[in-house]
């Protein structure tokens, strides 16, 4: 620890005796100061002890010594020392009853104690305890390296908090916490997730000072993990008190260990990219048993059980540029690697050269439960990102998976969604899938002459059409519907025929009118 006040009056070769301040001795002491001014406080930091002989002062005055103390005080001097016998045989009653009153330890310094060898003393134990930090951190650092190599992430989150003698917690790239120790921490951590979302978005690397809330009065500290621009990670540590020499040193050493075992390398993280690519090609192309052999322990763990294909692209034509936290698409990215993380299944997430994610995931595993969970009714403006899932599936039928991944996705981006699950399209109804601009004007174009000829007067030909197709053909059912005589409507549809230049018995005509009046901008309900 530091040298305190009470450490100098021990120190037997100085000779130092305690005139005022008895309690307050326990206070660390920053430098040692000789001073003659009669107001040395401009030229004070604090934590200073004053050593002055009282040349410039009259320290005989009750008043001035009232406050030249109290100017000392407010300046965080933390003790003063009298040199007796220079210019006073003792020290003046004035001076020992101002520093008693304002509760300011006052030593005296015996005229054969120089000045500087008290600041010696003082310079000699900053440096033993500056050297105990360093030495102190260094042990810690061995002890987490070890842990790291032996251990993983956990366990340097568990040796860190003991130097600290407080808590510590590891966050994910998506701001979920991991790790944390002592248990308790782990909830504690919990309430700091917002502080780590704010962190993310800076460049790293940054850190962050936060209070600890009623729970407690823990200093919280947060430092990013990553070697990049992008934040791959944050290490949360709460203390009692500022950290100190040695407990710092123990922080940084944590935050270089933790970003060697979180972040891969680039180079790695590359290769593991091209081994996946190669993997979902030759599952696409049907080349099942070889996909197997290259993926070998890495992804094989995924081809032995059902899987789902998801494909993600930024919703915007012209993506934002990446930010601290990457594109829309890559924090989608992370934010499944890291559910595949935290539950321990293997996940295959691969960008092609378009922007887009491929990824192959377990069905009914933690990476298609987050999609859900997270993104299954989001909107697609909000997060930046459209995404398509497949049904479970296996090797053999994967580039069919892939097919139904592309037309989910297609689909999220028409209703404006998130994501969009294949299933959805299978139970659902085939019209939501028409609603689009370039259908609506096909239906309009088709029925555009029926339109026209009603707006004169002389009939009602859309509703006649309706009626005629909802009956499936049947004259007398569909007049009886639309309250007029089935030769009336025989007639109609004669008109229909001549106006559109397309037979009503062709099944093809029929399906196509009735489409186009179901997605029709103008479409009415029928009479």
């Amino acid at each position: 620890m530091p040298p305190t006040l009470a450490s100098l009056v021990q120190h037997s070769a100085l000779k130092l005796t305690v005139r005022a301040g008895e309690d307050r001795l326990e206070t660390p002491v920053r430098w040692a100061h000789v001073s003659e001014l009669a107001d040395p406080v401009p030229y004070m930091e604090g934590g200073e002890l004053l050593l002055v002989t009282a040349m410039t002062l009259d320290a005989e005055d009750a008043e001035a010594m009232r406050r030249y103390v109290r100017r000392l005080v407010g300046a965080g001097v933390v003790g003063l020392g009298f040199g007796i016998g220079v210019y006073y045989e003792d020290i003046p009653e004035a001076l020992v009853a101002a520093a008693e009153a304002e509760g300011l330890p006052l030593l005296a310094v015996p005229r054969r104690t120089p000045f500087l060898a008290i600041s010696k003393a003082v310079s000699a134990a900053i440096a033993a305890d500056q050297y105990r930090s360093v030495t102190a951190g260094f042990e810690a650092q061995r002890e987490m390296t070890r842990a790291a190599l032996a251990e993983g992430p956990a366990a340097v989150v568990a040796r860190l908090a003991t130097q600290l003698d407080g808590w510590a917690a590891l966050y994910d790239a998506s701001g979920a916490v991991v790790a944390a120790a002592p248990e308790w921490a782990a909830r504690r951590a919990l309430r700091f997730t917002g502080d780590v979302a704010r962190l993310r978005e800076r460049t790293a690397p940054a850190s962050a000072v936060v209070g600890g809330g009623d729970e407690g009065d823990d200093r919280v500290e947060l430092q990013s993990l990553g070697t990049g621009r992008r934040v791959r990670g944050a290490l949360a540590v709460g203390t009692g008190a500022p950290l100190g020499t040695a407990e710092r040193y123990a922080v940084h050493s944590a935050v270089a260990l933790l970003t060697l075992t979180t972040a891969r390398s680039r180079s790695l993280q590359a290769a593991e990219q091209r081994l996946g690519a190669a993997v979902l090609r030759l599952l696409f192309a049907g080349q099942e048993e070889i996909a197997r052999s290259v993926a070998g322990d890495l992804y094989g763990a995924l081809l032995d059980a059902p899987f789902r294909v998801l494909v993600a692209e930024p919703s915007a034509a012209e993506p934002p540029a990446p930010d601290a936290a990457g594109t829309p698409v890559q924090a989608f990215a992370e934010a499944l690697e890291s559910a595949a993380a935290r539950s321990g299944e293997p996940v295959l997430a691969v960008p092609d050269l378009d922007g887009r994610l491929v990824v192959l995931a377990a069905d009914g595993g933690a990476v298609a439960a987050h999609c859900a969970d997270a993104w299954g009714e989001t909107d697609a403006e909000e997060s930046g990102v459209v995404a398509g899932l497949s049904a479970p599936t296996g090797p053999p039928a994967a580039a069919g998976a892939y097919r139904q991944a592309e037309q989910a996705l297609s689909v999220a981006r028409r209703r404006g969604r998130t994501l969009v699950e294949h299933e959805e399209l299978a139970a659902g109804s085939l019209l939501p899938l028409l609603a689009d601009d370039a259908v609506r004007a096909f239906a309009d174009g088709m029925l555009r002459g029926l339109y026209e000829h009603d707006a004169t007067g002389r009939g009602d030909l859309v509703a006649s059409l309706r009626a005629w197709l909802s009956r499936h053909g049947q004259w007398d059912a569909a007049a009886a519907d639309l309250g007029v005589h089935r030769h009336t409507l025989r007639y109609r549809m004669r008109r229909v025929e001549e106006i559109l230049g397309r037979s009503l018995d062709d099944p093809d005509v029929r399906m196509e009118l009735w489409l186009a009046l179901k997605s029709s901008q103008d479409a009415r309900p029928a009479r």
